[in-house]
């Protein structure tokens, strides 16, 4: 039985997906990256390979997020894909006719327009944390609301207060002075997901046309009390698929079977094998035009496995000595 893994590296999440031949979840893993982004990715490797089915192989596999690069280079990835692209494909597969994405993680967020199956358009926000995972974290732990009870207690909000969500310093400073006039927790939390809503609509989706089906994906889709506010604010249903928090693994195991099917060889993987092997990065400037390109380089064992970086092919080669 064949298997696909997609592996999306976020600044705040790393999430792990093995898919089978129909394109169905077979295991997820959700992490938080913690800064070391090769080091979430060997933990979720030592898990997935926990659970995957003795009978099944991994033919390909396909990265992507902040972090793909380097990822791709050090599991050995078939495929590597910006966020824009897994996140449209793994939407399309669950809503094939799907016509506005809305994505929004641990530090950005992102707008998606989709027609007749092909990305349009598209906007991202990496600027301002206001509406983001780590931003809810963080109201959540101030307020005392388990984040995973956030967004039930916003729906129980009868008087949502209006909440100043231009950025996450001014709706913070707003949220403590609500509570400091007596309003309640559950108006409070439900005034401040609206006022992120606001935040995107006014923002990332500015000038947008958003057309339904809308689909809801990142960690954030799990807080029902944002849900309920984008479709109060956009007047049609969002849906949220079952496994939101890892749709850009699913997009990227997709578009890795989509690439093996349509160019058949071996995959590139080097094994679940490679999570106990010992990695390391580093850098050197190139001194050989005005661009000063900053190298990039990956260790494996001790052995240079990749260089990126440079704006012309001069290293592109990983045999090619640093004073060359």
């Amino acid at each position: 039985m064949k298997g696909y893994l997609g592996i999306d590296v976020g600044s705040v999440s790393t999430n792990l997906v093995l898919l089978n031949e129909g394109g169905e979840v077979v295991y997820d893993v959700y992490l938080r990256t913690g800064g070391q982004p090769i080091e979430a990715v060997k933990r979720g490797l030592k898990e997935l390979e926990q659970h995957i089915p003795s009978e099944m192989t991994v033919v390909g596999v396909g990265t992507t997020g902040s972090a793909r690069q380097l990822t791709g280079v050090f599991v050995g990835a078939d495929v590597v894909k910006n966020e824009i692209t897994a996140h449209a494909v793994a939407a399309l597969r669950i809503v094939p006719d799907a016509r506005t994405v809305i994505e929004i993680g641990g530090q950005d967020s992102k707008v998606i327009i989709l027609r007749d199956g092909i990305v349009v358009d598209f906007a991202m926000n990496t600027v301002c944390a206001a509406g983001t995972g780590s931003f809810l974290d963080r109201q959540a732990s101030r307020l005392g609301v388990p984040i995973e009870e956030f967004g039930v207690l916003a729906l129980k909000s009868r008087n949502p207060v209006r909440i100043a969500g231009r950025c996450a310093v001014f709706a913070e400073s707003d949220m403590i002075h609500k509570q400091q006039v007596g309003h309640k927790v559950e108006d409070i939390v439900r005034g401040l997901c609206q006022a992120l809503v606001r935040n995107y609509l006014n923002n990332i989706a500015k000038g947008k046309d958003l057309q339904p089906p809308v689909v809801f994906q990142g960690g954030v889709a799990s807080n029902v009390g944002m849900q309920r506010a984008f479709e109060e604010a956009l007047g049609v249903e969002v849906m949220v698929p079952r496994f939101n928090k890892v749709m850009g693994a699913i997009g990227a195991a997709l578009l890795a079977q989509e690439q093996i099917d349509r160019n058949p060889r071996p995959t590139a993987f080097r094994g679940f094998g490679i999570s106990d092997l010992a990695y390391d990065t580093g850098s050197f400037e190139c001194p050989h035009c005005s661009n000063r390109c900053e190298i990039i380089e990956v260790f494996i064992d001790q052995q240079l496995v990749a260089r990126w970086g440079g704006r012309c092919e001069r290293w592109d080669r990983v045999d090619r000595a640093v004073n060359a």
